[in-house]
C-alpha cells in the first residue's frame, strides 16, 4: 500500500462525504429512542454506499469508454460538479429538524446523495482509473473502507458527535471544506484540460 496515494484518497472522500456532517444528518433523520432500527439503516447505509463506490470505481472508466466518453472529460465534468457540491458546502444552510418518524433512509438519502452521491461517485472513478499499480489500487481500496468504517462509527456515535461540536461547529467545519473540495475540483479540471491538450 502506499501512503500518499490513500492519503490523497482518504482527504478527498473525507471532503465530499463529511463524515461529521452526516453524523448530525442522521442524528435529525431518525428518532433517538429506537437504537436498533438507527445501527441497521447506519450500517445499511454504509455497506450499500461503499459497495456502489467500488463498483463504480472499477467497472466506471470501462462503462465510459464503451459510451465512447474520455476520462479527460470525466475528470474535467466531475471538476466542475464537485466545484459545484464545494460552492453548496460553503453557501449552503443546512435545516436539521430531529424526526420522531420510524422510516427507511438508508437509500434516501443517505446512501444516495449523502454517503455515495455523484460527487463521490465521480471522485472513485478518477481515484481508481489514476492507479498504475496493484499497491495504489489497494491504497484507494483502503481509503473507501476507511472513510465508511469511520463514517459509521461517528453515524452510531452521532448523539454524542451533537453535543460535542454542535451547529456551529459542522457549519465552521463544512465551510472550511468546502474550501479544500473547490481546489481539488480546479485541481481535477486543470489535469483534464492538460491532458487533453497533450493527447
Amino acid at each position: 500500500m502506499e501512503l500518499t496515494v490513500f492519503l490523497n484518497a482518504f482527504t478527498g472522500f473525507f471532503v465530499i462525504i463529511d463524515p461529521i456532517g452526516t453524523a448530525l444528518i442522521f442524528h435529525a433523520l431518525l428518532p433517538e429512542g429506537d437504537r436498533r432500527h438507527r445501527v441497521v439503516m447506519a450500517v445499511k447505509a454504509t455497506l450499500i454506499s461503499a459497495t456502489l463506490l467500488i463498483v463504480f470505481g472499477n467497472f466506471g472508466e470501462a462503462i465510459l469508454d464503451s459510451l465512447g466518453i474520455n476520462i479527460n472529460a470525466l475528470r474535467i465534468s466531475g471538476g466542475l460538479l464537485l466545484f459545484f457540491t464545494a460552492f453548496n458546502l460553503i453557501t449552503r444552510e443546512v435545516k436539521m429538524a430531529q424526526s420522531e418518524e420510524k422510516k427507511d433512509v438508508s437509500v434516501y438519502p443517505l446512501s444516495i446523495p449523502l454517503l455515495a452521491g455523484p460527487g463521490a461517485l465521480t471522485l472513485s472513478i478518477l481515484l481508481f482509473s489514476n492507479t498504475e499499480t496493484a499497491a495504489q489500487e489497494v491504497s484507494v481500496l483502503a481509503a473507501v473502507i476507511s472513510i465508511y468504517t469511520l463514517t459509521l462509527v461517528l453515524m452510531l456515535l452521532s448523539a454524542y458527535v451533537k453535543r460535542v461540536i454542535g451547529k456551529t461547529g459542522d457549519e465552521i467545519l463544512r465551510r472550511f471544506l468546502g474550501v479544500i473540495l473547490a481546489a481539488l475540483a480546479i485541481q481535477f479540471i486543470y489535469d483534464g484540460f492538460v491532458n487533453m491538450l497533450a493527447g
